[in-house]
């Protein structure tokens, strides 16, 4: 069993990460729109699709999300299906990383690793080719949003079920109310940007 990293980034000092220099934090904000009511009355979406739209501002969110990683030593890149892929690969390629996919069930086609975890109402399951990582793998988790936590958490139970060591998390962004960053406490865990 690998031990846990003890250290967790706050909101704050992600926050902080994202605004030093050139005011990253407000570029990057600006790029993400609010879309209310979707996907249903109440809810307000944060729509990410003028930042990858946006080459400048897609390669800096990019690079800012592998940034506090830089020396961790990360061999992996562990990214949650799908919109996790989009930020995950070119994370992967900042530090020099291979690239693995956890997905949703049946769609990877070799065999492969399932680990439930819990909805509102019922669960659902994410799975990891068996191969894709062992013993000495140094593995960041990235996905574009963390909520709940409930991919994350399991993604990392993938993860160290092979028996590599998850050095942390990295997420564009962090919604505060709700209780994903609980969930992983005791990790390092990065979000660019917080609401």
């Amino acid at each position: 069993m690998t031990q846990p990293v003890t250290r967790t980034m706050s909101p704050e000092d992600a926050a902080a990460l994202a605004e030093s220099g050139t005011g990253h934090h407000a570029r990057l904000r600006s790029l993400i729109r609010d879309i209310p009511d979707y996907p249903k009355p109440g809810i307000l979406f944060k729509d990410i699709t003028p930042l990858l739209g946006d080459a400048e501002g897609f390669a800096l969110a990019t690079r800012l999300m592998a940034a506090p990683f830089s020396k961790a030593r990360v061999t992996h890149v562990v990214a949650i299906e799908s919109r996790g892929f989009i930020f995950g690969a070119p994370v992967a390629q900042q530090l020099g990383a291979g690239f693995v996919p956890v997905r949703k069930p049946g769609k990877l086609p070799s065999k492969r690793l399932r680990e439930e975890y819990a909805l509102e109402y019922g669960t659902d399951a994410l799975e990891m080719h068996d191969d894709a990582l062992g013993p000495g793998a140094r593995v960041l988790i990235v996905d574009d949003v963390l909520a709940t936590g409930g991919t994350a958490a399991a993604t990392c139970r993938l993860v160290e079920s092979l028996g590599a060591t998850a050095v942390g998390f990295s997420f564009l962004l962090a919604l505060t109310f709700l209780p994903g960053v609980e969930r992983l406490a005791g990790r390092e865990v990065s979000a660019l940007l917080t609401y």
